[in-house]
């Protein structure tokens, strides 16, 4: 392996003058960034007055139809208002289900040879609507009755099916709806 000679500059070799040449062109650089960013802040306060100077003589003067179309405004947002409240009510309702105890009582009544796919809640008729597999009509009984028996469920009922022909298993696809009450 051969031997490497590093030669570092003594302080007799180096150049003084490209460290001045380099601060001074940062200088002058910084000098020119400073004075564009003062006439673009100049410029940005003139067209800013100006605005508010052309607002202020566009402004209609007030006379019994803008008072009643302000009017009219203020029912249109408080129209909306109700709507968004309506619909934040909605989505509380749904956050406020009793989540833990419905997936505690599916769990316990299914199996594993029935999938469940979908959960529907309405909140107001507090009733759940489960779509899934299962592999053939006996499990998908068994899974109804198993739900009935949850106390938590009622009214468990199968409201559609259909044999998935497609597959080589061929599933029922099923849609089931159940009422759910609370349970203290």
């Amino acid at each position: 392996m051969r031997r490497l000679r590093l030669r570092f500059p003594d302080s007799g070799q180096q150049d003084r003058r490209i460290d001045f040449a380099l601060l001074l062109l940062g200088v002058l650089v910084l000098l020119v960034v400073f004075y564009q960013f003062r006439q673009a802040s100049e410029e940005v306060n003139y067209w800013n007055n100006r605005v508010e100077h052309l607002e202020k003589q566009h402004q209609p003067k007030v006379t019994h139809r803008t008072r009643s179309s302000s009017r009219n405004r203020e029912r249109e947002f408080s129209q909306e208002i109700r709507k968004e409240i309506i619909q934040a009510n909605a989505i509380l309702g749904e956050i406020n289900l009793p989540w833990e105890a419905l997936f505690d009582s599916l769990e316990h009544a299914a199996n594993e040879d029935v999938a469940l796919l979908t959960l529907q809640p309405s909140i107001g008729s507090q009733l759940l609507r489960i779509g899934g597999e299962a592999r053939d009509m006996s499990v998908l009984l068994d899974f109804v009755e198993a739900l009935e028996r949850e106390l938590i469920f009622e009214n468990a009922h199968l409201v559609n099916y259909k044999i998935n022909q497609d597959s080589l298993y061929k599933p029922i696809v099923f849609l089931l709806s159940a009422s759910w009450v609370e349970v203290s």
